[in-house]
């Protein structure tokens, strides 16, 4: 298979750029496993348009939108090789699939490092969470919690107290230093420093924190600090350059990686972390790629 432009990740950002891309008559093959970031997640916030949407129903969208563009091919599956060949990139599937491709977009996201704490995962994306701008805004007279290790809840709970008032930080185990526990007295936060035993609730909906030690704490939600990592090594066996946080180093304005003819969108650049972004981003790296191509063919400069 020859295609101008190999897509890896189907989540907003690569859509984004299909949707671009065929738009502007390029053949595109998208390749995506369906491990989207926020598929557990019930709704989408901070989108223009499609707020509170279901992350699973926005996708179902995005990729019927798609379908309308005959040289927009979809597959489910995951790129297992990238490599350089003169000019071009060939590339392998794991579900057989080879080809050769004149453009790359990563568009593979990130993961989230969740918390290792008993009873975390039946409750993700629907009362524990990881973005503040995302979900933060639902809790506003509600209690929650800040969970991380050392200064990192502490200073998750401060930004918190912004959206809302009865804010408890969990450093699980871990000490937190005397300027930031100033910090938090200042703002009325108290700190549970025990060790965490589990996190306990129904249907999605925590409803305490349950401590090795000392009393229950009720709660309606909890964000967490944890870190992330990239969902694809692809990028770093392609060669391309990371920045302090591990993303993805591009040009601010085309969106192209130190390895030409490779571009990157979306969460795997780790810049602002919202569908919005995600969204604009692959629009962006379709237009970028597509003026790569009409330079190559003498039709702009």
């Amino acid at each position: 298979m020859k295609v101008d432009v190999l897509i890896v990740g189907g989540g907003p950002a690569g859509l984004s750029a299909a949707l671009i891309l065929g738009r502007c008559h390029r053949k595109v093959l998208v390749c995506d496993e369906g491990r989207q970031r926020n598929l557990s997640s019930h709704a989408i916030h901070g989108l223009l348009g499609r707020e509170g949407k279901s992350p699973s129903d926005f996708l179902d969208e995005a990729l019927e939108e798609i379908s309308r563009y005959k040289s927009v091919l979809v597959r489910g599956t995951r790129v297992t090789e990238v490599v350089p060949a003169g000019e071009e990139f060939r590339f392998v599937c794991a579900d057989g699939t080879t080809g050769a491709a004149s453009k790359i977009l990563l568009a593979t996201g990130l993961v989230d490092e969740l918390p290792e704490l008993e009873g975390v995962e039946p409750l993700y994306g629907v009362s524990v969470h990881h973005c503040l701008y995302c979900d933060g805004f639902e809790y506003s007279g509600k209690p929650v919690a800040a969970y991380g290790r050392g200064d990192k809840g502490a200073e998750l709970g401060l930004v918190m107290k912004h959206w809302m008032s009865d804010v408890v930080v969990c450093s699980d185990g871990t000490e937190v230093s005397a300027q930031t526990m100033q910090r938090l007295e200042q703002q009325g936060i108290p700190l549970r420093s025990e060790p965490v035993q589990s996190l306990q609730g129904k249907n999605g909906e925590l409803s305490k924190i349950v401590f090795r030690s000392g009393p229950e704490l009720p709660r309606a939600g909890l964000f967490f600090s944890t870190g992330c990592h990239q969902a694809s090594d692809l990028s770093k066996s392609l060669g391309c350059k990371r920045d302090e946080k591990g993303g993805v180093v591009t040009d601010p304005v085309t969106g192209e990686t130190a390895v030409p003819g490779v571009y990157v969108a979306g969460d795997v650049s780790r810049d602002v972390l919202l569908v919005a972004v995600a969204i604009a981003e692959g629009a962006e790296a379709g237009v970028a790629i597509n003026k790569a191509f009409l330079r190559r063919d003498g039709l702009c400069e």
